[in-house]
């Protein structure tokens, strides 16, 4: 099971983006939040801004739609260029069409879900996906503290995962560092977002490999 990281640009400094991009050139994809201020209490950036990001970014991007209607909104951020595009169960009406949408567009389709959002009915969908986000704090800002009480959905996620013989992601995202990673990868979690451990470290790349490394051995020793 690969190791991902994919630093968030939530952390960044939205003045300097395409600088903070350069500072993460050695992770695996970048993660972009979109908020909409309706799904979640925040407002970060729209879809031209992330069509710019995909055009200047090293890396692929990682897109997080925290938004209502993603029905609606969603492949336009495929059609955009990103690399993954995930949409929350929550928000979403018709969540297999969108998926279809969101692949057949050439992006990876992921499936988030809030911290009190249980796994189980979702697992029916998991071939229509190739990433499931379990959020680790609640969304909508970050810098929050690590919920330790999304351990056991984590392994539940990725349980279904191999019991279904599928090879789809778990990604967590929410107060993942170097103090919480190892309990994320212990539980399945394969892909890592990480905020202001990244961003707020005085080298970027060093964080990066620090978190991979981490996660890798607390993968070995599970």
């Amino acid at each position: 099971m690969d190791v991902l990281i994919s630093p968030s640009i939530l952390s960044a400094d939205f003045a300097n983006l395409e600088r903070d991009l350069g500072r993460v050139a050695t992770a695996d994809m970048v993660h972009v939040d979109v908020m909409d201020q309706h799904f979640v209490p925040n407002l970060t950036l729209g879809l031209p801004v992330v069509e710019r990001l995909v055009q200047v970014s090293p890396v692929p991007v990682d897109t997080h739609l925290m938004i209502e209607d993603p029905d609606r909104w969603a492949p336009g951020f495929a059609e955009a260029g990103a690399a993954s595009v995930t949409f929350h169960a929550e928000a979403a009406r018709a969540p297999v069409r969108l998926a279809r949408e969101l692949r057949r567009l050439g992006a990876r389709a992921g499936l988030a879900l809030r911290p009190a959002t249980p796994v189980e009915p979702f697992v029916d969908l998991l071939p229509e996906v190739d990433m499931v986000l379990v959020m680790t704090v609640e969304p909508g800002f970050g810098g929050q503290s690590f919920l330790d009480v999304t351990l056991p959905k984590i392994r539940r996620a990725r349980r279904a995962v191999e019991e279904a013989g599928l090879d789809v992601w778990v990604e967590v995202d929410g107060g993942i560092s170097t103090e919480t990673v190892e309990r994320a990868a212990e539980a399945g979690a394969n892909v890592f977002v990480a905020g202001s451990a990244v961003y707020g470290a005085d080298d970027a790349a060093v964080a990066i490999d620090d978190l991979r490394r981490l996660a890798a051995a607390a993968h070995r020793h599970a």
